[in-house]
């Protein structure tokens, strides 16, 4: 299979990301900022989702006290100036499906920066370990391990599951096309019911985290992998969340070509 309509469809969610960005200012809301972002992507040809837009601002960034699944869902939380903010979408276009997380400030703030230059080493780190075919378990320890020698929190154990990443395929198309829990589209569930029973039958799961279930080397296909750090007191967070192509003997970012890649490279 071709990547090349995966790697289109990530830079059109980055291009609406940095579109929505752009016009941030203090008193937007994270729905307002979620909703801008959904519209601009489905004007571009998004035509269904594997989960709609997710905004977060503030200490909502480090998923600060999230405890259920509609704590991920966007508030009437304002931003201010010298806050962070976490755009998040996962757009599907014709069966085609990218996930990406935009990180970034309202404004100077150094503690935010200094979060963004850390994840900046784990990118590499991460792919460095990959190549070297350690188990995902494996991978998901060494990168908490270096989150904690940096001084901050893994906030990925927050998500369902407590993953780090998951595995992309293309959706099937056909069939219905709706939200469901104001998240994830149907047909994004169907796909991952049927992937969780195939790579189980195999011993495999196509959830990486830190559990038993992740004890295997790294599956080849696309990886959607989104790092997420937070501060001691859970007050500023910040992530990216790219694809990640593993071969039987290799593995390499889909794309260089990204706004985080750019910062990091200019600074």
């Amino acid at each position: 299979m071709s990547n090349n309509e995966f790697l289109e469809l990530q830079r059109l969610a980055y291009a609406g990301a940095e579109h929505v960005a752009a016009r941030l200012e203090p008193g937007v809301t994270e729905r307002m900022a979620a909703t801008a972002l959904r519209r601009w992507l489905e004007r571009h040809g998004v035509d269904d989702w594997f989960h709609v837009p997710f905004a977060w601002f503030g200490e909502r960034t480090a998923f600060r006290n999230f405890r259920i699944p509609t704590q991920f869902l966007p508030t009437n939380r304002r931003l201010t100036e010298g806050a962070p903010y976490v755009l998040d979408c996962a757009p599907i276009r014709d069966g085609y499906v990218a996930d990406i997380g935009y990180a970034g400030c309202l404004g100077d703030n150094p503690t935010w920066s200094r979060l963004d230059r850390d994840l900046s080493v784990l990118r590499g780190r991460i792919l460095d370990l990959v190549r070297r075919r350690l188990t995902f378990q494996e991978i998901y320890q060494a990168v908490d391990a270096a989150i904690e020698q940096q001084g901050n929190r893994n906030r990925h154990q927050v998500y369902p599951g407590r993953v780090i990443g998951h595995q992309v395929t293309r959706i099937r198309v056909g069939g219905p096309r709706f939200v469901v829990f104001d998240s994830f589209g149907v047909r994004t569930l169907r796909t991952i019911g049927r992937e969780l029973v195939k790579e189980r039958l195999e011993g495999r799961s196509p959830l990486w985290a830190g559990s038993r279930a992740s004890a295997h080397p790294p599956t080849p296909g696309l990886w959607a992998v989104e790092p997420h750090l937070g501060t001691d007191g859970d007050t500023i967070g910040a992530k990216f969340e790219e694809l990640l192509v593993v071969t039987d003997d290799d593995a390499y970012w889909l794309d260089d070509d990204l706004p985080h890649v750019h910062r990091w490279n200019a600074g």
